[in-house]
């Protein structure tokens, strides 16, 4: 074997070893995670009876207009607009974290790391812990649901709107520069303009996310329909829960459609 050969071989075989070793880690990895969630398809062949008996008293749906019905599309906006507010309250705060938090915009490395920092325990923090919190502060109903919402979707706009900026072109913001603007002009004359497309697509895709959160919320008291489904379950209501879950299905429907007519508008 010739010498420049070597090497290469050296490298094949390292690189065959590497990926060895990453599958037989992942293998283990869900045989561990398998054990450890008690993962056992038979327990559903086991409570097919069950499922049935669910389905069964679920169908078909309660259609009463005055005690299901009229609720259930009353709360279902409750729910859309939780998940509104939540949105576009949230962006004040994760536009300035954002600049704050972007290689490109940030005044200082310090104040960088610490927008990072607080991006991170807002994106680390599920939602519904921060609706728990806010329902003691607060008490039960949509306002803690709202500010639950505001807390995470702060976290994660900042953070995708701050990879936005540093991936940027820029040009634009180096002839700021040269021409003497201040860290400040460029970041609002140039870095901002360049991302609001990428901003307006990410902010209806959290819009998106957040009405489905909404729903979520109201099961921890956060108020919506998600706390009509779950007091209908707890009283074995399964007929008003299913008509609930109908009218979310159609909420989330309209919602998709809409945000997929503004993308395209904006495209």
């Amino acid at each position: 074997m010739s010498a420049p050969a070597l090497p290469r071989a050296r490298r094949q075989w390292t690189r065959t070893g590497t990926i060895t070793a990453a599958v037989v880690l992942l293998i283990a990895m869900h045989a561990v995670a398998l054990e450890s969630t008690e993962f056992k398809p038979a327990l559903l062949v086991d409570g097919a009876q069950g499922m049935g008996r669910f389905l069964a008293e679920a169908f078909p749906p309660d259609l009463n207009w005055e005690k299901v019905l009229k609720p259930s599309l009353e709360a279902t906006l409750v729910t859309l607009w939780i998940g509104l507010l939540g949105t576009t309250l949230s962006i004040p705060t994760a536009l300035l974290l954002a600049a704050l938090a972007s290689e490109t915009t940030t005044p200082h490395p310090v104040v960088y790391q610490a927008a990072r920092a607080v991006l991170s325990f807002f994106r680390a923090v599920p939602d519904v812990v921060f609706a728990l919190i806010f329902v003691t502060a607060v008490g039960l109903g949509p306002f803690a649901g709202v500010l639950a919402l505001i807390c995470h979707n702060t976290g994660v706009m900042g953070k995708l709107w701050a990879e936005a900026m540093e991936e940027s072109d820029q040009g634009p913001v180096q002839a700021l520069a040269s021409a003497g603007a201040s860290k400040l002009q460029q970041t609002f004359h140039a870095n901002i303009p360049l991302v609001v497309p990428q901003f307006v697509g990410l902010l209806l895709y959290r819009f998106d996310v957040n009405v489905r959160s909404s729903l979520v919320l109201g099961l921890v008291g956060a108020g919506g329909v998600g706390l009509l489904i779950n007091q209908a379950i707890k009283s074995f209501q399964f007929d008003q829960m299913l008509t609930h879950i109908i009218v979310v299905l159609v909420l989330i429907v309209l919602v998709d459609q809409a945000s997929a007519l503004i993308r395209r508008r904006l495209a």
